[in-house]
């Protein structure tokens, strides 16, 4: 989507999401911008697509290598929304360089014996200072124990036991890595106890439980937990991670939400890629549901302007870019809607999510943003059935 996108209440003025697979695209304009297809012109160039309707023209950058076919925008029905919106379809043409890569996240970029540093998300403070690893492990994926049953025809060996790194391991779980702890945390972590799971006390099933909480000590942002004396459990939408080169801080850092969004969708694409779901339960460390998402596809390009075009080129800024994105449908577990209240104790009772934990802050500004992006959207496309309709940008 367009870089920036505080959503206003009536959606984007105009809207476009291309289909890399299947080389074809929707464009949706408000009738306030254009009152009938015949206003409507769409061109293309070398990585670009035109609008121009009476009044305004809207250039739109495409990645490269991605062109519309000359004459294939054909208006289509806007069904239901067709007093407020025109829909038109097209066709792409994509050359086979043009695939692009997503951004590599923490998961990707650690090896071993290579030397890295761990720098605050928030503040690009310096964590962990020259971190080299002998062994890179993948930890089993978080709902594991689940299935030993089904496998071992003796007791669980792993019960009640945690696999904890060594002092130059690097045990990487779906969204966090396991380090061992050293003398330089003090100087840049923070640690607190904060209670867990006390509106089940009640429930003797979840008792509730303190977490050794994990703080950058430069700006409090909460990185992770010590799960252990000398473990440190740090999640991958908290922290930056780059190989260790002089004294030079992280990259020009993107806004918080931002890197946020970006983290998220890359790790949900690669967990889709290697496990073969499109179904995720995204959870607070207590193991309480927050988020269902839904992953309808990975191959979208989508930028939305959000006013009217006014004039020439839109307002005289530069041309909104489209980017790769994940289109998703969720479900906020805390919706007391009934047809919501029934897929969630659907998804519970089948267990089709896979779990991806995250601190409940993170949560919460998960949901921030894919509210911002829902409510960016068309109106004729922010749900689906029970179902609210998002864009995760890569």
């Amino acid at each position: 989507m367009a870089e920036e996108m505080p959503a206003p209440s009536h959606g984007a003025a105009v809207f476009l999401e291309l289909r890399r697979r299947l080389h074809s695209g929707l464009l949706i304009i408000r009738k306030d911008v254009a009152g009938s297809p015949a206003d409507v012109q769409v061109t293309g160039a070398d990585s670009s697509l035109c609008v121009r309707t009476p009044g305004s023209q809207l250039t739109v950058t495409l990645p490269a290598g991605v062109t519309l076919e000359q004459g294939s925008c054909v208006p289509t029905p806007a069904g239901e929304s067709g007093a407020e919106e025109l829909h038109f379809r097209l066709r792409i043409n994509i050359r086979q360089s043009a695939d692009e890569e997503p951004p590599a996240t923490v998961m990707e970029t650690l090896r071993v014996k290579e030397t890295y540093c761990f720098h605050c998300q928030g503040c690009s403070t310096r964590l962990l200072e020259d971190r080299a690893f002998k062994r890179v492990l993948p930890l089993p994926h978080c709902n594991w124990s689940a299935i030993v049953d089904d496998w071992c025809c003796h007791p669980d060996p792993f019960a009640n036991r945690k696999l904890l790194p060594r002092a130059e391991d690097c045990l990487v779980g779906d969204t966090f890595v396991l380090l061992a702890r050293d003398a330089s945390c003090g100087q840049t972590l923070t640690e607190e106890a904060s209670p867990v799971g006390t509106e089940d006390g009640q429930d003797p099933k979840k008792p509730c439980r303190r977490l050794a909480l994990i703080s950058c000590a430069s700006c409090s942002l909460v990185l992770g937990e010590a799960v252990a004396p000398g473990t440190l459990k740090l999640y991958i939408t908290q922290v930056v991670v780059e190989p260790a080169v002089g004294d030079r801080k992280p990259e020009a850092s993107l806004n918080r939400s931002r890197f946020l969004e970006r983290t998220v969708a890359a790790r949900l694409r690669e967990l889709s890629n290697s496990l073969s779901t499109f179904h995720f339960s995204v959870q607070t460390p207590d193991g309480k549901a927050f988020l269902l998402l839904w992953l309808l596809n990975s191959d979208s390009v989508v930028a939305a302007v959000r006013e009217r075009p006014v004039g020439d080129e839109a307002s005289g800024g530069p041309a909104p870019r489209a980017g790769a994105a994940l289109k998703l449908l969720y479900v906020v577990c805390s919706d007391s809607g009934f047809q919501q209240r029934e897929i969630i104790s659907t998804w519970e009772a089948s267990a089709i999510g896979q779990p991806v934990v995250l601190p409940l802050e993170v949560c919460q500004e998960l949901l921030r943003v894919i509210s911002d992006s829902n409510a960016a959207l068309p109106a004729s496309m922010r749900s689906m059935r029970s179902y609210e309709m998002a864009y995760l940008r890569l």
